[in-house]
């Protein structure tokens, strides 16, 4: 049964929306943050919430304090930093091990903050490694600069980055074949919403899976 808690930070009072394991089973914690543009409604990371727990992963859905206000756009990155550091130590509470993750700029705060706050791991859903069309501009340091197990699941055909463009680096890449940004895939690809959706649950319980093994 899910849960949800307000936590208070210094950018205002952020959202948890619990997915625990079973009691016996619960290893991990699994924690993350939206994207720049969207909540905790994404495909990825509704799919991932449903499938890890069965697996010994708690799931917690973070909603930032921008979002929980109900702006629309997002801060700064020093912003979103900020309110994910305030968030940490109720993701810590249940004195499991914290894997950090996110999709997009979330993926980019669990990078930039996982050696600090101490997490176990980091998942980088749809790791923004360039804005489209602009690779010039990469973002390559922080996912490299993690310093901790990174898997990063990205889509085949995004434009923020595609599988093939990141450099080697200490991370685990899974590719979602033809899935754009938000892991949508066309209707003339040969897989389905449903086989992406897969493919990631998958991916992500494989890698949890070895974590601490």
């Amino acid at each position: 049964m899910t849960k949800s808690e307000i936590v208070s930070t210094d950018t205002g009072e952020a959202r948890v929306t619990w997915h625990p394991a079973p009691k016996t089973k619960a290893r991990l914690i699994l924690a993350l943050s939206h994207g720049a543009g969207g909540g905790i409604e994404a495909r990825d990371l509704r799919a991932i919430a449903a499938a890890l727990p069965a697996h010994g992963v708690t799931v917690a859905l973070v909603e930032q304090p921008w979002r929980v206000a109900g702006k629309k756009l997002a801060p700064a990155p020093k912003t979103l930093d900020v309110g994910w550091r305030g968030l940490w130590p109720a993701l810590a509470k249940p004195g499991l091990p914290v894997i950090a993750g996110g999709r997009s700029a979330g993926a980019r705060v669990a990078c930039r903050t996982a050696t600090e706050l101490g997490a176990a791991a980091v998942l980088a859903l749809s790791f923004p490694l360039h804005p489209p069309g602009k690779p010039e501009k990469s973002r390559a340091d922080e996912l490299l600069g993690a310093g901790v197990p990174t898997l990063v699941v990205q889509g085949g055909n995004d434009p923020f980055g595609k599988p093939a463009e990141f450099p080697d680096g200490p991370y685990e890449l899974v590719e979602v074949p033809f899935g754009d940004h938000g892991f949508a895939i066309p209707k003339k690809a040969d897989i389905s919403e449903a086989d992406a959706m897969t493919i990631v649950t998958n991916g992500v319980t494989r890698w949890a899976g070895m974590l601490g093994a």
